[in-house]
């Protein structure tokens, strides 16, 4: 049987199709090299056979990941996704529901609550939007059809596998984004297998179904990533006080520290940020023309979680949209 199968995938693939009959017989895929990296985990290579039987190519995923929102919109146009009155009101609503895992979390990892809120917010609308795909799915159909990042994809379909016998789940069910980006803070398996946490103190991780585990999650993966408790995100710039051109580049890291700011950017500062604070200028376009922030080490932090400026901007303006609502009540 499983020969016959190998060899429809084997026609198919001649016929010029681009679709093979199963991943177990994808030619990029190797399963004893696979087998080796997970018999520790206790898969066998005919598990992996059936498992990758199973698993289909989309080509909508590869369709999607070819034109990520963040590099084919304006900033003011990616803006109006996430700045939305539903979603500042339902992130409210979410805020208000889990009140005390919230300052919890924010007491004991030092990100301010309506920042994870916003996290969660932009990923998965609260947890309403957690992805379509199955996981298996998309990280083969990555791992094995994207060459472009294949390499990054086999790895986060090893830690998948890897994760799905640690929480003793059948590899197959799992639903995330077209990226394989899990739950309500869209972990992908080597984030979740690194800074997901048991939050609530049942000994078990879990960021599909647990909101406690969701938030201290995301939490927790700013903190590790260089989160600066009582440290602002971005403080916008008037047009008189824009930095030139040259202060300006496409980098994600931050390049200054504050004692190399000119004195009336430097100005703008509290005095009680040291000066060898790290800091960027940026520019984004809105829709009224060009508008600058000075941004800080929190701001890159949100970066770690999505390598984009406008993912961080969103961020950054949803949870000051949800600060101020909170204000209001």
């Amino acid at each position: 049987m499983v020969k016959r199968l190998r060899w429809f995938g084997l026609v198919l693939a001649i016929s010029g199709t681009g679709v093979w009959a199963d991943y177990s017989d994808h030619p990029e895929l190797k399963l004893s090299e696979l087998t080796s990296q997970l018999e520790a985990f206790g898969y066998t290579e005919s598990e992996l056979v059936e498992l990758f039987r199973a698993a289909e190519k989309k080509q909508s995923i590869i369709d999607a990941i070819s034109r990520p929102a963040e590099k084919v919109l304006a900033w003011h146009e990616y803006q109006n996704i996430f700045l939305t009155e539903r979603r500042i009101k339902e992130g409210l609503e979410f805020m208000r529901a889990h009140q005390e895992t919230l300052a919890r979390a924010e007491r004991e990892l030092g990100v301010p609550a309506e920042v994870m809120a916003a996290i969660i917010g932009v990923e998965t609308y609260y947890g309403r939007i957690a992805g379509s795909y199955r996981v298996i799915d998309a990280l083969s159909t990555l791992a094995f059809d994207y060459p472009k990042r294949s390499k990054f994809f086999r790895k986060q379909l090893v830690e998948y596998l890897q994760l799905a016998k640690e929480q003793k789940i059948n590899p197959l069910e799992p639903k995330g984004s077209y990226a394989g980006a899990m739950g309500f803070g869209q972990f992908m398996p080597s984030s979740y297998r690194a800074y997901a946490i048991d939050f609530d103190g049942d000994d078990f991780v879990d960021i599909w179904n647990n909101e406690a585990d969701a938030i201290g999650s995301v939490g927790h993966y700013l903190k590790r990533h260089g989160w600066k408790a009582g440290q602002p995100i971005t403080l916008p710039l008037k047009t008189e006080q824009f930095l030139a051109p040259e202060w300006l580049t496409d980098d994600l890291k931050l390049s200054y520290t504050i004692a190399e700011l000119p004195a009336e950017a430097a100005a703008l500062l509290s005095p009680s940020l040291p000066s060898d604070s790290l800091i960027e200028p940026i520019e984004m376009e809105t829709e009224v023309g060009p508008q600058q922030w000075l941004v800080f080490s929190n701001f890159y932090a949100i970066t770690r979680y999505n390598h984009s400026r406008m993912y961080a901007m969103a961020v950054t303006e949803l949870s000051e949209a949800l600060a101020a609502g909170l204000r209001e009540q």
